[in-house]
């Protein structure tokens, strides 16, 4: 684990790391899936939270942050520039391994490093376990100051209309605030000719006689407040035109990524000069986080390596070559991150192993590396190579096994990351693994969870096919879906770690079952007993477990809810219904249930208008009603047609062709029959012609207009044409009302013996 300004990175292991066997075992089939899987050096010594850079304030505590990962037991101390802290240093250990600060006159007492600031120290939080010990980045703790001032604004004469600046200097930990006052009165900073620089700079354009007076600076922090010496502001005697003058130019300044810098460019000049900004390498400055103070101050928030170079400031007139210029360097510095971390390996003694550790930063860090929190310098085994990026250790021992570190620094800050080397000898194979959990996602998947690991490569087989699938994966954290497998299923989990020196032990099994499914309904039909009676049957499963119960419903057509349901139990494979009325069609539905819920209803149709020719017609869920006696109105029609045969031919001694067509409508029942009657002499004559139609289409309309919408009638046509002699064809009547009864032949003979 490294760790910078809070940011973690997890470093994966080599596959010399013991792997994880996960076996999934059906409960009656027996089939195999296994998943091997690794570990993270994480669980071995880590840092969840460094200390960082903080200012301690005279008579308040103060609290360095320390927090660890690893395998317990597990020892937190402390040092102070590079030695343990005694029980006597002021400061107190707490439970959660942070470092309690009394207070900070503690660190006024204790002299400081030659190489840092006065009463500012460095603080090391240390961590050790079995693996070894481990040390984090430094902490540099400084006692809040503020010192005297070392420039106090100086008295300055301006004409009117002109540019007035002022600065104060003065140095403070930490950087302190700095305001004005004119006149013993704040100054505003609503007034738009008024602009304040970091570092105390005064900026007062278009100079008027209201803002002629006395001026000084306040500087503050937690440290104190300190007034600066008073500056007279006066009015001078115009001097008429004058070229371009920068009065002040930009400073070399040099931050660190994520700052704000101000670079200063005052011109003066009648008429007033333009200012304007660009970087002496050609490059745009850019837009974003780029802002305009006053007349001519550049500022940059955020600022970032990229935003490092020489910034020029140029003053000119509109309309002319006069131009005065003034450059400052900007130099951005960046803390060490890790490109490549070094990875924990396991070696067998007498080999050899090599740690690569690269880091950036601005300016360029510097790498040293620890041996628990050591630092190890070339020699006997050691090497060092690629600017101390590259650590080999040859002809490693048991000694040799400890927390390597590598630890890199700049003057931006410093940062460090570990990894673990393990001298395998004698053979051993590794510990039986833990918390592993399982959880069903589906009738057909089953999710298992375990501790953070590395997935290397998914086995599935069975039998007895015996056939074997391989995957690749991936993972931070374990996670894998078993999927494909059976609904309502128990499964058993297992799982074993594996390495070169063998297997682990059989983990504790856990148990998960798939989600069951809804049931289906099984070879349902329907058979008329009698005039009022109609048996429902149905198959049972070959298992009664998946079905808890069957839901029988009914209903007289055309009525539109059903009545019921029936609850019957799941042994129950019919049921009779009596007392029905008579020549009326009947819906029955039925669904099987279980502790999923309904499953799909099935559907028969039944007609007890003839108790000797029931129905038995399947639909599942939506279905528009079948043609119930479709089959015994084709016949009755054939009869129909010979007896029409025999009475045209007998009455009018012509020769009638008749057709007899049945339509068919798209994914419904059939249309009812449509018959035709034709009188080919006298339509080949063309004296006379005979057509009568019989048709039964929900959608066609009557043809005198007097067709209700919806009405499912058929209907009786009666049509002349040319000089037949014979009574006047009566109006039009409907032979048969009931949609249920679609064809009547024997209301068309009586209604056809009045023809003639």
């Amino acid at each position: 684990l490294a760790g910078a300004s809070g940011v973690e990175a997890w470093v994966l292991p080599q596959p010399d790391f013991p792997t994880l066997l996960f076996l999934l075992i059906l409960s009656h089939r027996h089939a195999l899936l296994a998943v091997p899987t690794g570990h993270t050096a994480g669980s071995e010594l880590a840092f969840v939270q460094e200390p960082g850079d903080v200012v301690a304030v005279r008579e308040h505590p103060l609290v360095l942050p320390c927090q660890v990962e690893g395998e317990p037991p597990v020892s937190i101390s402390w040092q102070r520039d590079g030695l343990a802290l005694a029980n006597d240093s002021g400061a107190t250990l707490m439970p959660d391994g942070s470092l309690h600060l009394r207070d900070g006159l503690d660190l006024a007492a204790l002299p400081s490093r030659r190489s840092l600031p006065s009463r500012a120290h460095e603080y090391h939080c240390v961590a050790q376990n079995r693996y070894g010990r481990l040390v984090s980045r430094r902490a540099r703790v400084q006692l809040a100051s503020l010192s005297r001032f070392h420039q106090h604004p100086e008295s300055v004469e301006v004409e009117q209309g002109g540019v007035a600046r002022f600065q104060c200097l003065i140095r403070g930990v930490p950087e302190p605030s700095i305001s004005w006052e004119h006149n013993g009165t704040a100054l505003s900073t609503a007034d738009h000719r008024i602009t304040l620089l970091p570092g105390g700079i005064l900026h007062i354009t278009s100079m008027s006689q209201a803002d002629v007076g006395t001026y000084h600076c306040v500087a503050h922090n937690v440290a104190n407040i300190r007034h600066s010496q008073d500056a007279q502001l006066s009015l001078s005697k115009g001097g008429g035109a004058g070229e371009p003058e920068i009065l002040s130019g930009p400073q070399n300044l040099t931050l660190t990524v994520h700052q704000t810098a101000v670079l200063e460019c005052i011109a003066t000049g009648h008429p007033q000069p333009l200012v304007s900004w660009s970087r002496l390498d050609g490059r745009s400055i850019g837009v974003e986080g780029i802002q305009v103070l006053g007349t001519g101050n550049l500022m940059i928030s955020d600022v970032s390596v990229q935003h490092s170079g020489v910034y020029v400031c140029a003053a000119n007139w509109p309309g002319t070559r006069v131009r005065r210029t003034a450059q400052g360097i900007l130099l951005v510095q960046a803390p060490p991150e890790f490109v490549q971390w070094p990875q924990s390996l396991s070696k067998p003694a007498g080999s050899s192993a090599i740690f690569t550790c690269v880091a950036q930063g601005v300016p360029e860090p510097h790498l040293i590396w620890l041996k628990n929190g050591k630092v190890l310098s070339p020699g006997d085994n050691i090497q060092l190579t690629h600017n101390n990026s590259t650590l080999m250790l040859a002809g490693i021992s048991v000694e040799d096994e400890a927390i390597y570190q590598c630890v890199a620094e700049n003057s931006a800050g410093s940062n460090q990351a570990s990894a673990h080397l393990a001298v395998t000898g004698d053979p051993e194979p590794p510990p039986a693994p833990r918390g592993l959990r399982a959880m069903a996602l589906s009738t057909s998947a089953i999710r298992v969870e375990g501790e953070r690991c590395w997935v290397a490569k998914l086995f599935c087989s069975s039998e007895p096919a015996g056939s074997e699938l391989q995957e690749a994966v991936g993972k931070s954290t374990f996670e894998h879906v078993f999927s494909n497998l059976e609904p309502a299923t128990a499964y058993s989990i297992h799982l074993w770690a594996y390495s070169a020196e063998g297997a682990s032990q059989d983990s504790a099994s856990i148990h998960a079952s798939t989600m069951g499914s809804t049931p289906a309904v099984l070879g349902f039909s329907a058979k008329v007993l009698n005039a009022t009676s109609v048996q429902a049957s149905w198959e049972l499963p070959p298992q009664l477990g998946p079905i808890q119960g069957f839901k029988l419903f009914h209903r007289k057509l055309p009525a539109s809810h059903f009545e019921g349901p029936l609850l019957l139990a799941s042994s129950v494979s019919s049921f009779l219904y009596t007392d029905l009325e008579p020549a009326a069609l009947y819906e029955i539905k039925l669904q099987a249930f279980n502790g999923n819920g309904d499953g799909n209803s099935s559907v028969r149709f039944v007609s007890l208008r003839d108790s000797k020719a029931g129905c038995s017609c399947s639909q599942d869920e939506s279905s528009s009603l079948p043609g119930v006696m479709v089959g015994i109105h084709v016949g009755l029609a054939a009869l129909i047609v010979c007896l029409l045969c025999l009475l045209l031919g007998w009455r009018h001694r012509k020769t009638v062709y008749i057709t007899v067509a049945q339509g068919q409508r798209a994914g419904k029942s059939p249309y009812p029959l449509l018959i035709h009657f034709t009188n080919e002499e006298t339509e080949a004559e063309g004296e006379s012609q005979f057509f009568s139609e019989l048709c039964g289409i929900s959608s066609g309309r009557r043809p005198d207009g007097l067709h209700k919408a919806g009405q499912r009638t058929l209907w009786l046509s009666r049509q002349w044409t040319g000089g037949r002699s014979g009574p006047e064809p009566e109006p039009w009547h409907p032979v048969q009302k009931d949609g249920a009864q679609l064809l009547h032949p024997w209301g068309i003979w009586n209604r056809m013996k009045g023809w003639g």
